[in-house]
């Protein structure tokens, strides 16, 4: 049995509680040993609930020397402030996303990166099962070069993070043209709440289209899409030999053999099986293309998720194997910038190389700043 990993939280909120979940559900693999908030009636609420410790104050928390690293979960204005805090005090930091809301405080982290800080960021949409399982498929070689995404999933930097893992890009510098429609729709359920009686409401779509030299990608997204019944997510990755869409995978096995096949979702404790309620993995005909690293927790598929970047930061901190970033973090931020950028002046945008470009000493695009921050 690996040991026990074992972090502290700053902030109270919804983010939180899925961090807070997941020790609750694998107590042999996670522990929560305290969390930082300065309202006492959320800090009784939390001990009541999840019975985990709570504390008022920085110093506090980072009193728990037996701790690994610390989760910050604030705002994104707070988020920098946070993590320049925890950092100065020598602790490895995994914040939730986006780090910074900014082009200029990207850069700001990226030097406490530079200076040796550990940080790395949650961004858990590439390790929920599905997903993770069609960009092991696109990096297979079975689609051949793959050369187009369309995506309509989450919004913003969890968006573009996807479209740079299933086309395999880097630090590409792209040109992002969008635009945005609206219609109506009815009003579906809240974060916890059961939708209200039937009401029609406004309804806002993002359309971005980023060219990253041969390849390309769709961008489409509706932020109802997150709880409403009406609205599923939609996925399509083409390459020169195959494509994914949604579940279904053809591809040829040359250029007179087509082969379709599903990605098929595996779990355990249906029907008669009787290991207890989990997701297995992800199989494409006899091959196990994901597996869930965290059975048998009875866990949902964001969960599952945010358990594979504790497990990711827990190697990180050992190891000092990136998992996710502050590099990707800031791209993904900086493209999803740049989108809203596109949309507010109604012209294409291009991409400016970055300080935190891999192995690159470029300074930090001024006009990027002042464009887009």
């Amino acid at each position: 049995m690996p040991a026990r990993i074992r972090f502290g939280i700053v902030g109270p909120g919804w983010r939180t509680e899925f961090f807070l979940r997941i020790a609750q559900l694998l107590p042999d693999r996670f522990e929560v040993v305290a969390v930082l908030t300065r309202n006492p009636q959320r800090g009784a609420a939390l001990t009541q609930q999840w019975d985990v410790p709570t504390v008022a104050t920085l110093p506090e928390l980072l009193a728990y020397d037996a701790m690994q690293f610390v989760v910050v979960s604030v705002s994104q204005a707070s988020a920098p402030a946070v993590i320049r805090a925890v950092v100065e005090h020598g602790w490895p930091v995994l914040t939730e996303t986006p780090p910074a809301p900014s082009l200029a405080e990207l850069a700001a982290l990226h030097a406490l990166v530079a200076q040796g800080a550990r940080i790395q960021v949650a961004e858990q949409y590439q390790f929920q099962p599905m997903h993770a399982a069609r960009i092991a498929l696109a990096r297979s070689g079975r689609l051949g070069f793959v050369n187009h995404v369309q995506l309509s999933v989450a919004h913003g930097y969890h968006g573009i993070s996807l479209i740079r893992r299933l086309l395999g890009i880097g630090f590409e510098n792209a040109s992002v043209q969008a635009q945005r429609l609206e219609a109506q729709i009815v009003a579906g359920r809240g974060r916890t709440d059961p939708p209200p009686p039937e009401t029609l409401v406004a309804s806002t779509q993002t359309i971005a289209l980023l060219r990253f030299g041969e390849r390309s990608a769709l961008y489409d997204f509706a932020g109802e899409q997150y709880f409403s019944w009406i609205r599923r997510p939609r996925v399509l990755v083409r390459g020169t030999h195959g494509e994914i869409e949604q579940h279904s995978l053809r591809y040829l096995q040359d250029a007179r053999t087509p082969i379709y096949q599903t990605l098929k979702r595996v779990d355990a404790g249906l029907e008669g099986n009787l290991e207890g309620f989990h997701h297995q993995g992800i199989m494409v005909g006899d091959e196990w293309i994901y597996r869930n690293p965290v059975v048998p927790g009875r866990l949902a598929d964001d969960e599952i998720a945010v358990a594979a970047c504790l497990l990711g930061m827990d190697r990180y901190v050992r190891t000092g194997e990136e998992f996710y970033g502050l590099a990707d973090a800031a791209q993904d931020q900086y493209l999803s910038l740049l989108m809203e950028q596109a949309l507010r002046e109604k012209r294409i945008v291009e991409s400016e190389m970055q300080i935190w470009t891999p192995n690159e000493k470029a300074d930090l695009f001024q006009a990027g700043v002042n464009g887009i921050s």
